[in-house]
């Protein structure tokens, strides 16, 4: 069994197929999924996908790229919005992403920190977008943790080692991708090997980043098999032991998401 810790099964690359692609997760030992939020204002077409299906699951937040759209929502909003459902098991995705230059850092480091907050009061995961944005991460994950344990993720990480050593040393999980496949990936496979084995989760993000057995193709849940298979022998596991490792780990950072 593996869960699929962060897709998007809302994106309108899936819309006509998406009873397939579920059922493909499902055969392929995909057993649960968590779909991720980008804007809170859209929730509503997240929790219409987890009713439909009892093996998804969602958040809800807003996406770093899309800070100033949501400024007005308040952590007490995020915080009501995560009681009010059963299947909202997550708070995010949030973060800060330099990549782009589509909005100010002042307004993606205001809504993380809400976020943030709404992880510490909820006790659910925080799930992290961290891009080119480093050493502005851990300054702020290491302030807040001092006001405050929270749980949380650092979701498709790409990012350098000393993040993920800052991540884990304060309680973080470190979740990889498809990126981890591709053959120019040697470092991020290093920096996998450091991790503990009870911090590690795997994903898509589908419908990005496929992982190298289907390369170019749009990503779907199902395909995390590959990117577990990796890390299994980036490490030096069996696949059945990488699948048991991270499922566990993801029942245990995502507390409010039962077995299906």
């Amino acid at each position: 069994m593996l869960i699929d810790t962060h897709c998007h099964l809302d994106f309108a690359d899936f819309e006509e197929e998406r009873d397939e692609i579920v059922k493909r997760a499902h055969d392929s030992g995909v057993k649960q999924m968590v779909t991720i939020s980008t804007r809170v204002r859209k929730l509503d077409g997240l929790l219409a996908i987890t009713e439909k299906y009892p093996s998804v699951f969602c958040s809800v937040g807003t996406h770093p790229n899309s800070a100033n759209e949501e400024l007005d929502i308040q952590t007490e909003d995020l915080v009501r919005l995560v009681n009010a459902h059963e299947k909202v098991v997550a708070i995010g995705e949030a973060g800060l992403d330099y990549f782009y230059d589509t909005q100010t850092p002042e307004d993606q480091q205001t809504g993380f920190r809400r976020h943030i907050a709404a992880a510490r009061e909820t006790k659910l995961p925080l799930v992290i977008h961290s891009r080119s944005a480093d050493e502005d991460m851990a300054a702020i994950l290491t302030e807040e943790t001092g006001k405050g344990a929270f749980p949380f993720i650092l979701h498709c990480f790409s990012a350098g080692a000393e993040l993920a050593r800052v991540g884990v040393e304060l309680g973080g999980y470190i979740s990889f991708s498809g990126i981890l496949t591709f053959p120019k990936s040697e470092e991020l496979r290093d920096i996998a090997t450091t991790v503990p084995h009870d911090r590690l989760l795997v994903e898509t993000d589908a419908p990005y980043l496929a992982p190298k057995r289907w390369r170019g193709k749009r990503n779907e849940p199902s395909y995390v098999v590959n990117t577990a298979e990796v890390l299994a022998e980036t490490l030096g596991l069996s696949y059945a032991e990488m699948a048991k490792i991270t499922t566990d780990n993801a029942f245990r950072i995502f507390s409010k998401m039962p077995r299906i």
